[in-house]
């Protein structure tokens, strides 16, 4: 497979092996490969507190310290998720100890005290403790799906535009719409969505000036991201500019992706859709996707 053709050659990825890269002079020839024809096959075996930990791969913080089982992640404040507490299983010390640890922790760096709170996953007695501490936030569906028939979703004219890359250049961060301008939380973002086992970063460019001249529009109508890691392929950062949704533009970017995933031999989907979007649950409903389990977020009272 093609993954990047500019100034400096061609690289391209076999469907096994290290990408290689050579002058575009050395070039004789190419053809169009069709998606990869992905056996449909079971879901993986896979708990939701091991899920989680396979998420959190998918989603590296910059810096981790573990406490116990629970892990601490901090990420100049991009997303919730690389900024709080993984709080799965034992963290060797007394809940109460734990707790004011991870506050501390989080006040040495400027950032709230986040926890990430999964059920059924995070031991009983936080759960109870946070409850009792304040609300929960952003309460999140963990959707799972067979890979294989994701790899056949839209038309061919539409998986045909879908370009694979493994970084995101600047036209894909013009349509990512969670990076601001601050520079630390930018250098952040690009670690933490380049971060992952296998990453792949899914672009639909607009090639039919979708847009009008000088408007401001980003040169971009759809990007995706991809994580494989072993038999499990996450999908985010699914976004579709304004004025190019209802084309199918996002099942095609989910199926080229998903053919990718197959071929480094996944065969489970998850993603994380939060549970007031009931527009993307619908839409998701209707490719496969069932809930794993849940998760949310409290915030720890400052000490």
């Amino acid at each position: 497979m093609l993954a990047s053709w500019d100034a400096a050659g061609l690289t391209v990825v076999p469907r096994s092996g290290e990408p290689v890269s050579f002058d575009e002079k050395l070039l004789v020839a190419g053809k169009t490969v069709p998606l990869f024809p992905a056996r449909r096959a079971p879901l993986p075996p896979t708990g939701p507190a091991e899920l989680q930990r396979i998420a959190a791969r998918g989603w590296p913080a910059v810096e981790q310290e573990p406490l116990g089982a629970w892990t601490l992640r901090a990420s100049a404040g991009f997303t919730r998720r690389a900024n709080s507490v993984q709080a799965l299983g034992d963290p060797g010390v007394p809940l109460d100890e734990a707790l004011t640890t991870a506050r501390g922790w989080y006040a040495a760096r400027g950032l709230p005290a986040w926890v990430e709170v999964t059920t059924p996953g995070s031991p009983e007695a936080l759960r109870a403790e946070l409850d009792r501490l304040g609300p929960a936030y952003a309460p999140t569906l963990v959707r799972v799906a067979e890979l294989a028939p994701l790899t056949r979703l839209g038309d061919r004219a539409g998986r045909d535009r879908v370009r694979l890359a493994r970084t995101a250049s600047a036209d894909w961060m013009s349509l990512y719409r969670r990076v601001t301008d601050d520079p630390a939380v930018e250098e952040a973002a690009r670690a933490v969505i380049h971060g992952g086992p296998s990453v792949w970063f899914a672009t639909v460019h607009d090639t039919y000036g979708c847009g009008t001249e000088g408007d401001g529009a980003p040169p971009v109508l759809a990007v995706g991201r991809c994580v494989v890691d072993g038999p499990w392929a996450c999908f985010g950062a699914i976004e579709v500019a304004p004025r190019a949704r209802r084309r199918g533009l996002a099942t095609a970017v989910m199926a080229v992706l998903a053919a990718r995933a197959a071929e480094e031999g996944a065969s489970g989907a998850y993603l994380q859709v939060e549970a007031e979007n009931a527009g993307a649950i619908a839409l998701y409903d209707g490719l496969g996707f069932t809930t794993s389990h849940t998760y949310h977020y409290a915030l720890l009272p400052q000490g």
